[in-house]
């Protein structure tokens, strides 16, 4: 059950992309730096929240820029073949 949930979360990884993952480092640090940890009084510590999504975020920044497919192929790949003949009218 381990090795399945796992697998699961490396795919949410790779679908949540860089973009989402910076989103959640900077609301880490916001939770953890800028916001008193006893806001909500003390059961709930906002500083340990922040570095829980600083290091979600941290993981699916590595996690996505390693498991994404290269996005720019090079032309040895696709071999493109044009005629140029112009159409007959």
């Amino acid at each position: 059950m381990t090795v399945g949930v796992l697998a699961l979360c490396l795919l949410e990884v790779v679908v949540m992309g860089v973009g989402v993952s910076i989103f959640f480092l900077t609301l880490g640090a916001i939770l953890k730096f800028a916001i008193e940890p006893d806001v909500f009084g003390q059961s709930v510590h906002m500083d340990i929240i922040g570095i829980i999504f600083m290091i979600v975020g941290g993981v699916g920044v590595v996690l996505s820029v390693v498991l994404a497919p290269r996005r720019g192929r090079t032309s040895d790949e696709r071999l493109m073949h044009r005629e140029n003949h112009p159409p007959e009218a």
